[in-house]
């Protein structure tokens, strides 16, 4: 064990000190300039993970420096609370899920409290009770009331066996994840929200946020996917009636070589009413993905409708309309024109049905029509075979077609967006009551403010597969506010990522009769800065964009964009271990041999795999606890900062912490060589002011392994000095650059060193701006181009003094040994070359 019992009880004492004198509670009514830190919340899953850990690490550093700063700082936590990992623990477990979810938040909170985060624990909020929830069904009726919520029959992934909405990304070849049911695909009546009336806003918002993540920046604009193009009708031959396409590419509408539709087009249910063969496959599409990623991947599969169309363009050229398993009616107009030789997807459709394919974009010299190849061509080019574009550029060939349809009123130019409303109705009992009753007199009816919260009722059983709250005897019955008569609750519960649209907004102000008071938020927000995993640039980073927006829209807070600066760091990995029957190991399970890995139950031979991301199904995690019991929470922290920059994938290695464990003795060994000697250091007093400096900046560009690497520097350079009143003074001032980083042990260290207060509320050094200013540089000395000697010299020293400096060195005299200086050459500030 690396920690003694009396070191863990000390520093479970500093732990206490900050919670007793409550000095990371924020200030609503300070004065001072405000600092809004905060990382993602996370789920109760039971116990925290290292990922956690590196997260948590880099924010409480900046909040803790930001206090330095003389910020009033705002640095809390809470816990996404609900979800359908609870109701799981139910059915296999047989216990409630709120029971669950709060032991697991207990026990969490005392693991975060192990590793001294500075967190504002005043403002712990957890979105699975009613003090939460209540306010979030207050919210969802303010945007009901404003037209943004809105229900409608939709299309969905369901499971039969668990008799639940999955997300696409949980069914898996078709079948439901958990389950392994075939999956069905199922309309049932949502609730959504209009994001969508809000897709220019969010997109055009992006160009403010310029202290986020490029790559996020363009994960976001890529999902909320603005186009312009043409939409336009293909008739029927021999019909006034046909099919509505919207498509990005005009310009190669002379390429087209058939008419593709969703199969849940109106055109093609029709159909299937009398076609048995229709019938099947579309059930057999309805088995599909319906992600981009699936949709791209997938077997592109048709069926030959038999109907035709006439080319907008030319009224006798006629193309045969598919029903295909790559169009989704849920985009556009749920049909679209193929032009193979320049969409991929197209292409292959097209060589699969032996259709043709011309080429109407030039590929630099490939200007004729047959196109024999594989791959589509999306490039540039000028438009060939095709009529009056020919010999255009795209953009122009573009316009041109547009102008043509709408002056021949058979389309229009339109701009379009992939983004979807977002439907937030889960058929499932751990989330946040919909607070909307269903009359059949006067349809939704929304439940009055003075009855929120709609509470989640206790008495609930998980022995029956599907929503609990479909079959509570009592909670659904309920009377419409409007008519009085009988009538029934809404039981699909609201999607959690609603929940972690606002939290944000909640943790700045918490009054108990409202969601949040309007003035007091926006003291706050946007937040400063917000750190998570890139994995949710899309989904929550966007909701919350949406949602602050709307709640803007409403008038309750004037801020448009919920956070000012993103950042995303990398993940915790480690090396993996496998039994020889392919079974994972732990890494406590192997222990290495020489070259070779065995597991240590039976030294049977083990191999070691790749390095991947810690998981629980293959064992390559690493209990914080046990890290913390071994090494110190210092030292752990240390460890997530020091190793790789932030931003990138950090490996978990047992040589790493043992280095990190080191270095904090180090500094702990420093604080007992204050020796109270005079004199001065003029470099290490300078280092000293460098490193003031240097820290703080890295700190606040979150480049936390630079600052690290410049306190081992300074540690190097202390440790190196003799004793001085400016080795004292390096001393004590590294032990305050350290302090957000190892905090316990700064605080002893502070205590030790006879400074009175906590080191917590102590100011960041100050750093005199004329020490940085290099004033001395080092002199390399050369005899026949061999170094001989180093000499400090004074900057700009003039070359005849350096000369003489230089053939004054006892080394110098030593290396001539009374031999002629014949030449001396000296290049100012770097050199003297002495030629004898």
């Amino acid at each position: 064990m690396k920690l003694n019992v009396s070191t863990r009880v000390r520093r479970c004492a500093v732990a206490k000190i900050w919670e007793e004198e409550g000095i990371f509670h924020a200030n609503d009514l300070s004065e001072k300039p405000r600092s809004y830190v905060l990382e993602m919340f996370p789920y109760p899953s039971g116990r925290i993970h290292i990922g956690h850990v590196r997260n948590y690490t880099m924010g409480d550093v900046f909040a803790r420096y930001k206090r330095m700063q003389g910020f009033e700082v705002l640095h809390p936590m809470g816990w996404d609370a609900f979800g359908m990992p609870a109701e799981n623990a139910a059915m296999e477990k047989g216990v409630h899920p709120g029971g669950w979810t709060r032991d697991n938040i207990a026990h969490m909170k005392q693991q975060l409290k192990r590793i001294g985060f500075a967190l504002d624990w005043s403002r712990e909020i957890a979105t699975c009770e009613p003090e939460y929830y209540g306010h979030e069904q207050a919210l969802f009726l303010k945007l009901f009331e404003a037209g943004l919520v809105f229900r409608k029959e939709s299309e969905v992934n369901w499971d039969p066996v668990d008799r639940t909405v999955l997300a696409n990304e949980q069914v898996i070849d078709g079948k439901g994840w958990r389950s392994g049911a075939e999956v069905e695909r199922r309309k049932l009546s949502q609730w959504f929200l209009k994001i969508t009336d809000f897709a220019e806003e969010l997109l055009e918002g992006l160009g403010s946020l310029d202290s986020w993540p490029d790559k996020v920046r363009l994960m976001q604009e890529n999902w909320i996917g603005k186009s312009q193009g043409l939409r336009c009708i293909f008739k029927f031959v021999g019909s006034q009636d046909g099919i509505e396409v919207f498509t990005t590419r005009p310009d190669t509408m002379f390429g087209a070589s058939f008419v593709a539709i969703a199969p849940d087009h109106p055109v093609a249910q029709q159909m299937s009413e009398n076609a048995p063969a229709l019938q099947n496959f579309i059930a057999e599409c309805k088995k599909g993905g319906t992600t981009a990623a699936e949709i791209d991947t997938a077997e592109k599969m048709g069926f030959n409708t038999g109907l035709s169309v006439a080319h907008p363009l030319d009224s006798s050229w006629h193309l045969p309309v598919y029903v295909a398993n790559f169009v989704l009616m849920d985009y556009g107009t749920g049909a679209v024109f193929g032009c193979p030789a320049h969409d991929q997807r197209d292409l292959d459709f097209a060589r699969k049905y032996d259709l043709t394919v011309t080429r109407v974009v030039a590929d630099g010299d490939k200007v004729d029509s047959d196109f024999d190849g594989d791959e589509a061509y999306s490039g540039p080019g000028r438009i060939v075979n095709s009529h009056f574009l020919n010999d255009m550029e795209i953009a122009e060939a573009k316009a041109a077609v547009i102008a043509k349809a709408e002056s021949e009123a058979w389309g229009s130019g339109q701009t379009q967006y992939r983004l979807r409303d977002w439907g937030v109705s889960r058929q499932r009992y751990w989330g946040t009551p919909i607070p909307i009753i269903h009359c059949e007199i006067c349809g939704a009816v929304p439940v009055p403010a003075d009855q929120l919260p709609v509470k989640l009722p206790e008495d609930v059983g998980f022995d029956i597969p599907g929503n609990p709250l479909d079959r509570h005897p009592t909670w659904s019955k309920a009377d419409c506010p409007h008519c009085g008569g009988a009538a029934r609750r809404e039981t699909d519960t609201l999607d959690t990522f609603v929940d972690s649209s606002w939290y944000f907004i909640r943790f700045a102000s918490q009054p108990g009769h409202a969601p949040f008071d309007k003035l007091t938020a926006e003291k706050w927000l946007p937040v400063d800065q917000y750190i998570g995993g890139v994995e949710h640039a899309i989904l929550h980073l966007l909701y919350a964009r949406f949602w602050t927006r709307a709640l803007s829209h409403i008038g309750m807070i004037d801020v448009k964009e919920p956070f000012s600066s993103l950042f995303t760091q990398g993940m915790v990995t480690h090396q993996t271990y496998k039994h020889g029957d392919g079974s994972w190991l732990s890494p406590d399970q192997v222990r290495k041999e020489g070259a070779d890995w065995t597991v240590i139950a039976d030294g049977s031979p083990a191999i070691a795999g790749r390095v991947e991301k810690m998981s629980k199904s293959k064992k390559n995690v690493v209990d914080p606890d046990d890290i913390v019991d071994q090494y110190g929470a210092d030292a752990v922290r240390w460890f997530m900062l020091s190793d790789s920059p932030p931003e990138r994938d950090l490996e978990w290695s047992e040589a790493g912490i043992e280095g990190c464990w080191r270095f904090t003795q180090r500094l702990w060994r420093l604080t007992g060589q204050v020796s109270g000697a005079d004199g001065e250091d003029k470099p290490l007093s300078r280092k000293m002011h460098q490193a003031i400096e240097g820290v703080a900046e890295d700190i606040e560009a979150l480049s936390f392994n630079k600052a690290i690497a410049k306190i081992y520097d300074l540690t190097n350079a202390i440790e190196k000095a003799p004793p001085s009143s400016a080795r004292d003074e390096a001393i004590r001032t590294i032990i305050r650059l350290a302090a957000p980083m190892v905090p316990h042990l700064a605080e002893e260290a502070w205590e030790k060193l006879g400074e009175g207060g906590l080191i917590a509320n102590m100011p960041w050094p100050d750093v005199n701006p004329a020490m940085l200013i290099e004033d001395e540089v080092t002199i390399a000395v050369q005899i026949k181009g061999k170094l001989r000697d180093t000499l400090l010299a004074a900057k700009g020293l003039p070359n005849d003094e350096l000369q003489a400096l230089a053939l004054a060195s006892a080394k110098v005299q030593s290396a001539i040994a009374g031999q002629e200086v014949r030449k001396v050459i000296v290049v100012p500030d770097r050199l003297v070359n002495i030629v004898i």
